[in-house]
């Protein structure tokens, strides 16, 4: 049965978005889509320990998903022309249009400008990212009872509205392009550190269905300079995975990984893709110049050898388009590298962050460089306690227990 548990959750991740994508597609209902999907994986927990793992679980998922459409369909149809509609809708799919993936249509649908930003983002993580509303709710930092409400209007606004969940036409890429790119950064890093304390540190399906995504994006707008910019961050990202986490589980950070470890054909790519946007002469976005900060990161040979003053500038020009006090929190982090932890400190110290794990676990890294083992200790323990990663937990817990001895 744990074998069987295991296969359950591995086809949930590779086939939810599939099937969601699948259904929005034909049937332009996300309520259906998301409603029947979870019916269909509810199935797979009666039939499958019975008859067995079907030899296509994605066919199989898809196939059972829309016969539970097709009956609510008809068991909601109010008039015959409602039901020949969907029937319609089921037989015959529309044309694939400009974007022939699902998954990155629906992306591009949920992305709707009538939506708010913030709406598009969380809605689309849902329907897509298949993340939770609580996964959500860590990524945005609110309760989850907020995002829940966040996510409930947005669907009764779709539907309202009568927003279509058609295909985009070319011309209607651009606008929505930006909600495309922070859903799928916000995917990328719930991969990269996911922040459900009941699943492992890292999720690879997530990482690598977003860069996979991202690349079909930038295929589709091959001179965007934010596209790159992200498929840059992502890569170079990506490249740091196999020295992030140590055999017993532990989040290694950046100054201690082994950098013989690194991916250098991902941070060839990156880098070519920073260098490439140095040279078009644009002014760079967010992502462009998050970009180039892991450039500086993954360029030195060694902590020691990284150019905190070109990190440090850099990330003054993204606090010039993003003044958020994420940036300026990370900002600080390399501040203490130039000037030294006091002064990082005095930039920490204030910022509006303290239900984010990461403020209490930077004030408790410069509280112990200054040798305030106390005070250290007790942002350790409030850092502990708003870690949802088992792996940055463990790595918390170690440092905190090492004051002992200072």
């Amino acid at each position: 049965m744990t074998d069987l548990s295991e296969v359950i959750t591995r086809v949930h991740r590779e086939e939810w978005a599939r099937v969601v994508a699948t259904l929005a597609r034909r049937f332009g209902d996300l309520d259906i889509a998301e409603d029947m999907a979870a019916e269909a994986f509810a199935t797979v927990v009666e039939r499958w320990p019975v008859d067995g793992i079907p030899p296509r679980p994605g066919a199989w998922l898809t196939t059972i998903a829309h016969r539970k459409a097709i009956d609510r369909v008809r068991r909601e149809a109010r008039r015959e022309e409602k039901h020949k509609e969907a029937l319609m809708l089921f037989d015959n799919p529309e044309p694939l249009g400009v974007i022939d993936d699902d998954r990155l249509r629906l992306i591009f649908t949920c992305c709707h400008p009538a939506l708010a930003m913030e709406v598009r983002v969380a809605l689309t993580l849902r329907m897509v990212g298949g993340l939770t509303v609580p996964e959500i709710a860590r990524a945005f930092l609110v309760q989850e009872a907020t995002m829940g409400r966040r996510i409930t209007r947005a669907k009764a606004k779709i539907k309202a509205a009568r927003i279509p969940y058609g295909v985009p036409l070319r011309e209607d890429i651009p606008a929505r392009v930006t909600g495309v790119l922070a859903v799928l950064y916000l995917i990328f890093n719930e991969g990269y550190l996911a922040s459900d304390p009941e699943k492992e540190a890292v999720r690879s399906d997530l990482t690598d269905e977003a860069i996979r995504l991202t690349r079909l994006v930038r295929a589709l707008m091959p001179a965007d300079g934010e596209v790159a910019g992200l498929l840059a961050l992502m890569l170079l990202t990506e490249a740091r995975r196999a020295a992030r986490m140590s055999a017993s589980g532990e989040l290694v950070t950046l100054g201690e990984q082994d950098r013989g470890a690194w991916d250098r054909e991902l941070i060839a790519e990156g880098h070519a893709l920073v260098r490439a946007r140095l040279a078009s002469g644009e002014a760079p976005g967010r992502y462009q110049i998050l970009a180039a900060i892991n450039a500086v990161h993954t360029d030195a040979r060694d902590i020691h050898d990284t150019d905190w003053v070109q990190v440090v500038a850099l990330y003054d020009q993204l606090g010039r388009l993003d003044p958020s006090p994420l940036v300026r929190l990370n900002r600080a982090i390399a501040v203490a590298e130039l000037d030294g932890p006091q002064v990082a400190l005095a930039e920490v110290d204030g910022l509006p962050l303290e239900a984010y794990h990461a403020f209490h676990a930077t004030r408790a890294d410069l509280l112990r460089r200054l040798r305030r083992s106390e005070e250290s200790r007790a942002a350790y323990d409030r850092a502990i306690g708003l870690a949802g990663n088992a792996a940055v937990r463990a790595y918390l817990v170690r440092r905190r227990d090492q004051l002992a001895g200072s």
